[in-house]
């Protein structure tokens, strides 16, 4: 059912960091089922804006709303870690007399699926009890930043959500919503001291001098969970990112839940709607994902509600769930799924709902490139998104809750404990990686989900 947007004032209040439920077991077969061995690796010891109607304050920023490259810079003809096939820079051959552009090349794909983007290269894993996030390298699995996600270190951390244009956007479960740079040629020398400021491997720099934090917009939720990027759009020269935006949600205490949008590039809430006809039940929207026109597509814990919000015009739709859901997803597929013990498959076009009970899986999802959805559990169960037929089923030491794919095409799972696993599956064999601090991430960790759904 299509709701105008309500816009409402009132007031909320922040409460003490609330942990999700643990996920209950679920056992489920694929069509094929492997046990492959792992390698182990540690990543490190762990030791402005405008105020919303209501939950959301103003955001506080580390350096300027445009920034530059300062400071150490990574040169990708030399670092390992970075592919010159995926620079995110045009070329401009030259102009004619008009002053139209000729000659530019084609910006570059990335990864085997061509999708559009720059390669971010790495995936950006929560540490809920911590309140940090860890930046791990995909390919040398090294972990390379962990961050405080809110001032006081009791913002639980949990959903991030990358853009195509290589950033992350974390959510705080207690409140709070936090940008940080994927690329450190970004983060901005605020101190002048001719060095980039930040946290590596451990948590080593204090929250007022972290120069990768690209800002910080408070907000005063009881439970705040979803975060999902918009794709922006590309410029077709420079082939960088502009207009990039930011969808999150929170629940306002003693209120409804709450709808915010963030311009990317301020932290500046640009649109905000209540939505008083989905009962929050504490938790209120619990995943959150976008479609290919940047319309928020967001669902509950349980059997509750399926919501999408209007890019344009900030109307809803409300559709009831047919099964209890946990984690979800939008596919390249066009369509969008709850994923939990049953596989829920919602067609946006025709209104109407499929579903896989028994999934074999429990937690998180995600469709990789070709069409299958992957569902954290353990084994780790691929589902087929156009026939909703199990085709996959790899077995991983522990359970795993959040499921992500990588621009290799590795799909990644990450446990309730301090492990992370990327998966090869082609074959089942799998690496591990340790040290997190009850890890939590079932969201879009890598960008790959965004950039499937963006592309044309």
């Amino acid at each position: 059912m299509r709701y105008l947007p309500l816009l409402l004032a009132s007031s909320s209040l922040l409460l003490p960091a609330c942990f999700d439920p643990g996920p209950a077991g679920a056992e489920g077969e694929g069509s094929s089922s492997r046990t492959s061995g792992s390698t182990s690796v540690g990543p490190g010891s762990t030791t402005g804006g405008t105020v919303s109607a209501s939950g959301q304050s103003s955001a506080d920023s580390t350096g300027p709303a445009t920034s530059g490259t300062t400071g150490s810079t990574t040169d990708p003809t030399t670092d390992p870690t970075v592919d010159p096939s995926t620079s995110s820079s045009g070329t401009t051959a030259g102009s004619d007399s008009s002053g139209t552009t000729t000659g530019v090349q084609p910006c570059s794909p990335v990864g085997p699926a061509g999708l559009p983007g720059v390669n971010p290269g790495h995936i950006w894993i929560a540490n809920s009890t911590q309140s940090t996030i860890s930046r791990i390298n995909t390919t040398t699995l090294a972990e390379e930043g962990r961050y405080l996600t809110r001032e006081d270190g009791a913002g639980s951390p949990s959903r991030t959500s990358v853009s195509l244009s290589g950033n992350v956007a974390v959510a705080n479960r207690s409140g709070g919503l936090t940008k940080f740079y994927g690329d450190l040629n970004d983060c901005v020398d605020t101190n002048n001291n001719g060095v980039i400021d930040t946290s590596m491997n451990d948590v080593s720099v204090p929250w007022a001098l972290e120069e990768c934090r690209a800002w910080f917009l408070p907000g005063n939720y009881i439970s705040q969970r979803p975060v999902a990027w918009t794709p922006g759009v590309q410029d077709p020269v420079s082939c960088l990112y502009e207009d990039e935006l930011v969808w999150t949600a929170g629940v306002i205490d003693q209120g409804p839940i709450e709808v915010l949008r963030v311009d990317g590039e301020t932290g500046v809430v640009t649109d905000s709607v209540q939505i008083p006809e989905v009962v929050p039940n504490f938790f209120g929207l619990y995943g959150g994902a976008v479609d290919p026109d940047g319309n928020f597509w967001a669902s509950q814990l349980g059997q509750g509600s399926l919501v999408r919000v209007d890019a344009s015009t900030f109307a809803y739709d409300i559709w009831p769930m047919p099964a209890s859901g946990y984690g979800m997803t939008v596919g390249a597929s066009g369509y969008v799924f709850t994923c939990a013990s049953t596989l829920s498959r919602f067609d946006p076009v025709t209104e109407t709902w499929d579903t896989l009970p028994n999934s074999g899986g429990n937690g998180g999802c995600v469709e990789d490139e070709q069409g299958r959805v992957w569902i954290g559990s353990n084994p780790l169960v691929a589902i087929d998104a156009a026939t909703l037929m199990p085709v996959e089923s790899i077995a991983l030491p522990q359970y795993v809750h959040g499921v992500g794919v990588d621009f290799s095409g590795m799909v990644w799972g990450v446990s309730l404990s301090d492990d992370a696993y990327r998966i090869d599956p082609a074959t089942g064999n799998f690496d591990t990686i340790t040290g997190f601090q009850q890890p939590y991430t079932y969201s879009d960790m890598t960008g790959f989900a965004l950039a499937s759904v963006a592309a044309p």
